[in-house]
């Protein structure tokens, strides 16, 4: 690359995103070839059209931001914007982000005060809870951006409760699949990795009604990554 020009690659960058960061310039000078291969998976991530409209694609995206307090991310929301969204639909995404957020609450009254109270099902108390904060959004994209959500946080049990009550509200599997994704880069790939399992072992056990594929999927082995393929763990 020895005719490789570090201001026109930001050029072409900035050209095609309307913005720069900081990081974009730091690769440019010193790992060109990471910066176009960064670029390709970012546009192929936020940018590029894949199963969510352009609309719902944003308010997951929102969720996530919402979630990590990703301040960086404010172009998220005049792409919001420009796919349609307003200042109500905001306010309906960080609800549903701050109810998400909140499911710790149920999970710790699951934990510690369910024996003292029996008849407390903390995972519908909070599922019928946020049947009530989505307001006029359709449940499988709030249950999207609830999954989203917990991704970034790293909420695995809050996670299945909500894979499966995104299920119950007919989701498309594969809109759900972009949706978690979207967690990736500001939730960090570790926990869509983790996510990934968590909806892994929900269809494994039968406790999701998963299509044909998304079953093929999961029934994949050695899927445990290099603890398992060493024999560490089975």
């Amino acid at each position: 690359m020895t005719d490789y020009d570090p201001l026109a690659a930001l050029s072409d960058i900035h050209a095609k995103r309307g913005y720069l960061l900081p990081h974009h310039g730091l690769m440019a000078i010193s790992t060109p070839h990471l910066l176009e291969r960064y670029d390709s998976l970012y546009s192929a991530l936020a940018l590029e059209e894949r199963h969510l409209s352009r609309h719902a694609h944003e308010f997951v995206w929102l969720g996530v931001l919402i979630s990590c307090e990703e301040s960086l991310g404010s172009h998220h929301v005049k792409r919001f914007v420009d796919a349609g969204g307003d200042a109500a639909h905001l306010g309906l995404a960080t609800a549903i982000s701050a109810m998400a957020k909140g499911s710790e609450g149920y999970l710790f009254v699951e934990d510690h005060w369910v024996p003292h109270l029996p008849a407390a099902n903390p995972r519908e108390q909070y599922l019928a809870a946020f049947a009530q904060v989505i307001g006029p959004v359709a449940p499988a994209l709030a249950h999207m951006t609830a999954c989203a959500v917990h991704t970034c946080s790293g909420n695995w049990r809050a996670l299945k409760w909500q894979i499966e009550a995104a299920y119950q509200a007919g989701v498309n599997e594969l809109e759900l699949a972009e949706a978690l994704s979207l967690a990736m880069f500001p939730g960090s790939v570790p926990y869509y990795v983790r996510a990934a399992e968590v909806w892994r072992q929900l269809i494994v056990k039968g406790a999701v009604p998963a299509s044909d594929l998304f079953k093929q999927w999961a029934e994949i082995s050695g899927q445990g990554g290099y603890d398992e393929a060493s024999g560490v763990k089975g």
